[in-house]
Parts: structure tokens; C-alpha cells; sequence
């Protein structure tokens, strides 16, 4: 790095601060912060536990989002005074220190960008997951499960929790369904950008010929709903349907018509949970992934309006990213319109960059 492209990185980092700056206008969230801890200090704060936890939720929330931004301004400020300094006396070693930082600089920044990012109504909700294959039996199972050990992985790496809620094994390989909810901050904020068909072509290991094959599957992701949203499904608009659950639970899972599926007539929308032994407990479940789903759906229909698009557009049915495993290797994200050549790291759930890399993307 020079100085001409260190100078134009700082201007490049200067715009995306400014711009932050109008979004989040840090003397609104200094003043709401000091209201909210006025508040607190209040005698009957806690006679309503409810709301006062909504309070210091949105107390943190607000501080957290205005350190991060004093942090990535202050962080930009020293290096443009380090810099005119090193420029006025000669320092060549201190330019040198600067240029090799540059990195973390934009890192520190790019982070900052992508926080705003997730600074949705439902971005801080868990995400609740459902992986489908596509036409193409042993092959597409396959990919399947590769993609959900993908999204398990990233999950660990992130110190999230994961509940498997349904899981139908393949075949011959892979899976035929599986739903699932990753729990963490910002799960949802980070996985909504996974809505859409993922592409797969590698050389198959199911084939003897060893041809080049192409699968897909289709990922869903809806924010785990709470009991302050309010969504009315009614008993004639479902079909419920009881049936034994698969795989490994214990003799009574196994023996009993525990797992619930469950058929959003009006939608089509199918939900499905075995992970319980009391069916009870599974068609709870099942409902509260119906109206994540039934949720998901609607906030898509109001973006599609926003954007201008037609009905048809809505929904999960378009490829959002390619994997080539063969002849060559390399992932291609059809939003943010980048290639990682990564292909093992992120197979192996190192996906945090590509997802910022759409938010940021998506977002302009």
C-alpha cells in the first residue's frame, strides 16, 4: 500500500462513518440513554418487570451501538493524525506501522456497518431453520446435509445453541428434511440473507463415472416468533397429521404417533417437529413454527410491495449462491455479487464474512 490508496481508504472510511452517523444520530441515543437511566433510578421501576426489562434491553442495545460507533470514529481520527504528523516530520516507520494496520481499520469499520445492519425489529430473534433437497435423490440429500452441517458448524464457532426440532434421514445419504433453531444474538439478523436455493456442483461420489453433477436445496429462515406478536391461525384453515417419528428417541418415540405435522392450507406452508416424546409438546412447537413461517411470509410480502415486485417474486424460490467444487473451486454469492475461494473453511462454517458481505450488500 501507498500513500495515494492509503489516502483514498480513509476517505472511503470517512463516507461510511458520516453515513452511520446520519442513521444512528448519536446525540438522540445519548439523550434516550440518560432518560432510560432516570428511569431506573425511579422508586416503582420494577412494579412492572415486564416493561423494565424492555427498558434496560433497549438501554444496552443503544449503548452498545454508540460505543462501536466512538470506537471505529475515534479509531479513523487517530489514524488521519498519525498520519499528517508522520507526513509533517518524515516518519516513514510510523507511515509503514499505519499502512499495515489499514486492515484492521477497514475490519473495524466494516464490523461497525454490518451492526447497523442488524439493527432490525427481528433481528436480535433466533432463527428458525428448515433445509429442503431438491430433485435429485441421493445427490441432493446429500447436499442437504452438507449445507445443515454447514449452518451447525457457523453455530458453534458463534457460541450459539442449536435445537434440532425435525430430522428425516435420506435413503442412501444426506437427509430428506430437517428443521432446526439456531439461539443466539442476532441468529436471525446474520441467517436471513440464506432465504433461497443453494447450488452444489462437484464431481458426485454416488457416481461411478465420476460426473459432474448439479444439486440444489432450498434453505428457510424465519425469526422465532414471541407471544407479543399476535397471529390468528384458524382450526379450518390446517391439517394436522400425527405420525411415528424416525431415528433415535427411545421405544416410546419410536412406538407412539408422537411427531406432528402441520398443513397451512391457505399457504401451503408445512411444519413438521418430532423432537419430543409427548406429542403435545411437538404440535406446540409445530405451531410456533407455523406462525414464524406464517410471520416470515408476510414481512416478505410487505418488502416485495416496498420494492415494487409482484407476488411472484416473493418467497425462497430463486438461487441466491453457487458452490463449484468442480472443475474449479469457488463460491459465488449472487447478491453481493463476490467469490470465495475458501471453499473447505466455509463448507466447514466459516460463512460470517460471505453473510456480512450480502447484509452489506442487500442493505444497498
Amino acid at each position: 500500500m501507498d500513500d495515494y490508496e492509503y489516502n483514498e481508504l480513509l476517505k472511503k472510511l470517512q463516507t461510511k462513518i458520516d453515513n452511520i452517523e446520519k442513521i444512528i444520530s448519536p446525540d438522540v441515543l445519548e439523550k434516550r440513554i440518560k432518560e432510560i437511566e432516570e428511569m431506573e433510578s425511579s422508586a416503582d421501576f420494577w412494579s412492572d418487570a415486564k416493561k423494565a426489562g424492555e427498558l434496560q434491553k433497549e438501554k444496552n442495545s443503544k449503548k452498545s451501538i454508540l460505543e462501536k460507533f466512538n470506537s471505529a470514529k475515534n479509531a479513523l481520527n487517530d489514524a488521519k493524525d498519525l498520519l499528517e504528523m508522520a507526513n509533517e516530520e518524515e516518519d516513514s516507520e510510523t507511515k509503514e506501522m499505519l499502512f499495515l494496520d489499514a486492515p484492521k481499520l477497514e475490519e473495524l469499520i466494516t464490523k461497525l456497518e454490518v451492526s447497523m445492519m442488524l439493527s432490525g425489529e427481528d433481528d436480535d430473534k433466533n432463527a428458525i431453520i428448515s433445509i429442503h433437497p431438491g430433485a435429485g435423490g441421493t445427490e441432493s440429500q446429500d447436499w442437504a446435509s452438507m449445507v445443515y452441517r454447514m449452518y451447525l458448524r457457523w453455530a458453534e464457532r458463534m457460541g450459539f445453541k442449536v435445537e434440532t426440532l425435525d430430522y428425516q434421514e435420506g435413503d442412501e445419504a444426506g437427509l430428506k428434511d430437517v428443521s432446526f433453531i439456531i439461539k443466539g444474538e442476532n441468529a436471525y439478523g446474520y441467517l436471513k440473507v440464506e432465504n433461497g436455493i443453494h447450488r452444489l456442483v462437484r464431481i458426485s461420489p454416488f457416481d461411478s463415472n465420476a460426473k459432474r453433477h448439479t444439486s440444489f436445496c432450498s434453505v428457510m429462515v424465519s425469526p422465532e416468533v414471541d407471544d407479543d406478536i399476535n397471529i390468528v391461525i384458524e382450526d379450518k384453515d390446517i391439517r394436522v397429521d400425527t405420525y411415528r417419528a424416525s431415528g433415535a428417541g427411545g421405544q416410546h418415540v419410536n412406538k407412539t404417533d408422537s411427531a406432528i405435522r402441520i398443513t397451512h392450507i391457505p399457504t401451503g406452508i408445512v411444519v413438521q417437529c418430532q423432537n419430543d416424546r409427548s406429542q403435545h409438546k411437538n404440535r406446540a412447537t409445530a405451531e410456533k413454527m407455523l406462525k414464524s413461517r406464517l410471520y416470515e411470509l408476510e414481512l416478505m410480502k410487505q418488502q416485495a410491495q416496498k420494492d415494487g415486485q409482484e407476488k411472484s417474486e416473493i418467497g425462497w424460490g430463486h438461487q441466491i449462491r453457487s458452490y463449484v467444487l468442480a472443475p474449479y473451486r469457488q463460491i459465488k454469492d449472487n447478491r453481493s455479487n463476490k467469490a470465495y475461494s475458501n471453499v473447505e473453511a466455509i463448507l466447514d462454517g466459516d460463512i460470517t464474512k460471505m453473510l456480512e458481505d450480502t447484509l452489506i450488500a442487500t442493505k444497498k
